[in-house]
């Protein structure tokens, strides 16, 4: 079965974006390819129980198991070692792709305290975005209850966008709430 994120790309947002972007084939049309939702904890190299409960909750919010991220070299004055597990992260692809875009675009976005849509300005000139989320309990699978503390994450939607305007158009093409560029905050 498909997701109705996936429904509305096959049958809305591709006809329109290769009438907009002057495409003929269909497998030009810019989708998108992943999602990496990334929980960096720097503490946790003093507390490792940290990590553990992030590594559960990240599992939670996405439904799949996250690696455990490494530090790539030693860092002194952060007290960090190579080597050293220092976050979690899970790659989303295919079917749980577009259901975690279903969730974040209906479910989770409205749910941020003052929200009055995504920053347009956040692509990285490739066509990718990337936005972050101050805390966890904005995803209903979250029990507030059971949370010891608060942690932010990181979440990139990587595009086969050639360009940032592809990969604008392709996101407002699927409904994500992005601001208007140049308006107020």
């Amino acid at each position: 079965m498909k997701s109705r994120m996936q429904e509305k790309y096959r049958n809305e947002t591709t006809p329109a974006l290769m009438k907009r972007l002057g495409l003929k084939n269909v497998m030009a049309v810019p989708k998108v390819s992943k999602i990496t939702v990334n929980i960096g904890l720097g503490e946790a190299s003093q507390n490792v129980k940290l990590l553990d409960t992030a590594a559960q909750e990240l599992g939670q919010i996405t439904g799949q198991k996250p690696i455990i991220t490494r530090a790539k070299k030693s860092i002194a004055n952060f007290k960090i070692r190579k080597g050293m597990p220092i976050g979690c992260a899970v790659t989303l692809r295919g079917d749980k792709m577009y259901e975690f875009l279903d969730r974040l675009c209906n479910v989770v976005l409205p749910r941020v305290r003052d929200f009055r849509g995504l920053p347009p300005n956040a692509f990285d000139g490739r066509g990718n975005y990337t936005l972050g989320l101050k805390d966890q309990l904005v995803f209903p699978e979250i029990d507030y209850t059971r949370v010891d503390k608060i942690k932010g994450m990181n979440i990139t939607l990587t595009t086969t966008a050639k360009n940032d305007e592809e990969g604008r158009e392709l996101l407002l093409g699927l409904g994500f709430p992005l601001r208007k560029p140049g308006g107020a905050n």
